[in-house]
């Protein structure tokens, strides 16, 4: 069985790239039969919140990805201090003091030299006397991980084929600061080996990343897990590309996006699969690593927009009740939900059904509206009736088409456009259209704007 999990930082929002993670993290433990885990990556104390932790629960229920467990590296300090006492035991961590500042300096002179800024590794020579002296003085280590710079580090991407890394090239990284507090590495591989975690999914930025904790899982004796590097969400153009980071289910919800749609979207983007309404059972069969390419991601928001418009097309009046205006029928919500960007977008179309409506002024003029509401008046009532009453008025008035329809659409909707009069008219009732026919008269004969029901 695969375990994933998904390890967002409580420190704000989730935003369009790290839902696509947890998304294909998600997909990939069902699709598999796995378990889906939540890791709130909160060694940051000062930057970490419980309103951040709860935001992110929050965000994936509403996205429907609910975890099958959750843990917080808060509660795992003492493993990670048992891994640092391994580490340091086995000659794979060692301390060091230099300060910022030292190290800028001499970032600086190998850059003057045309040499990698690459750490010098000048902690190595100190001794025991060394550290003795800094602890007498006060002065406390932070601690680096040893890096094997034998050879590359080379693996199997799911998504990106074969993988290297040069050690090399890279500063031995820092485990824990002179303070006490943990930065991402150490924290990241003990948990992923405690959790069983078998495939990390994450963006390509992190192959670097996974490089060095290829070593540290070697180094701690722990089994690798398989690994995946989606590539990167990029805006449409620039002005996007600085947006895209608030791109995130605050701003969808106040948008109207279904998460059915966010699911279909971002589970197809980048890959070679269609970008269609699915639902998640057929998501779940069709995932395939496979189908991912290794190019930027275009995420456009309009795409978005578009598709979760096409699912709210589709969606029945049991699936939309209770987000529907009081009163709201499911005839009225079939009438409607094709000129519905959004499940929000019912209550102007209610309003148009029940009243009252402030049509334009220049509706038409009388001679039409008297013989519309003459001869509706005289027809009997029933589901065809705009057929039946827009046939006699092409022989009563010799108008056809728009010439016909706008000016009666506009009567009785207040709206040049919108859903059929054919599902409309029935649902406003005669005696209401009776009314609104009235009332345009005396609009058209007057220039004024009116409020009728």
């Amino acid at each position: 069985m695969s375990v994933t999990r998904f390890a967002p930082s409580p420190t704000g929002s989730l935003h369009a790239g790290n839902i696509r993670t947890a998304l294909v993290n998600w997909l990939f433990a069902r699709a598999t039969g796995g378990t889906f885990v939540l890791r709130l990556d909160d060694t940051d104390a000062a930057r970490s919140s419980d309103a951040a932790a709860q935001g992110i629960r929050d965000d994936l229920a509403w996205l429907g990805l609910t975890p099958d467990a959750e843990v917080r590296q808060s509660d795992h300090s003492a493993r990670y201090e048992a891994a640092l006492a391994r580490l340091a035991t086995s000659g794979r961590a060692y301390r060091a003091y230099e300060t910022p500042e030292q190290l800028d300096l001499k970032r600086r002179l190998q850059a003057a030299q045309g040499r990698p800024p690459v750490y010098d590794r000048a902690a190595l020579a100190l001794t025991d006397a060394h550290h003795a002296a800094f602890a007498a003085q006060g002065v406390r280590p932070h601690w680096r991980f040893l890096l094997d710079t034998d050879g590359p580090v080379a693996w199997h991407d799911l998504v990106r084929g074969g993988c290297r890394v040069d050690p090399a090239s890279l500063s031995d990284p820092v485990l824990r600061r002179a303070d006490g507090t943990w930065l991402y590495m150490l924290p990241s591989v003990v948990d992923d080996a405690d959790l069983g975690v078998t495939t990390i999914i994450r963006g390509e930025d992190h192959v670097t990343n996974s490089g060095v904790q290829l070593q540290m899982f070697a180094a701690l004796n722990a089994a690798p897990p398989a690994l995946a590097h989606l590539p990167l969400l990029a805006g449409t153009d620039a002005a996007l590309s600085k947006r895209l980071g608030s791109d995130g289910v605050a701003a969808w919800r106040a948008d109207g996006i279904e998460p059915a749609a966010v699911r279909a979207f971002l589970a197809r983007l980048g890959t070679s699969d269609p970008i269609e309404p699915a639902d998640d059972a057929t998501l779940i069969a069709g995932f395939d690593f496979a189908a991912f390419g290794r190019a930027t991601v275009r995420f456009d928001p309009g795409e978005l927009a578009a598709l979760s418009a096409r699912i709210v097309h589709a969606l029945t009046f049991a699936a939309v009740a209770d987000r529907l205006p009081a009163g709201m029928t499911a005839p009225a919500w079939a009438a409607v939900r094709g000129n519905c960007a959004a499940v929000a977008d019912a209550a102007r179309w209610w309003a148009a059904i029940t009243g009252p409506v402030a049509p334009t002024t220049d509706v038409a003029d009388d001679g039409l509206l008297r013989v519309a509401r003459e001869t509706l008046a005289d027809l009997g009532w029933s589901d065809q009736v705009w057929t039946e009453w827009t046939a006699v008025l092409r022989i009563a008035t010799g108008r056809k088409g728009r010439t016909l329809f706008m000016p009666l659409r506009r009567a009785l909707t207040g709206h040049d456009h919108g859903p059929e009069m054919a599902a409309l008219l029935p649902l406003i009732g005669r005696d209401a259209a009776l009314a609104r026919l009235d009332a345009a008269r005396v609009a058209a004969a007057t220039g004024a704007d009116y409020i009728d029901g």
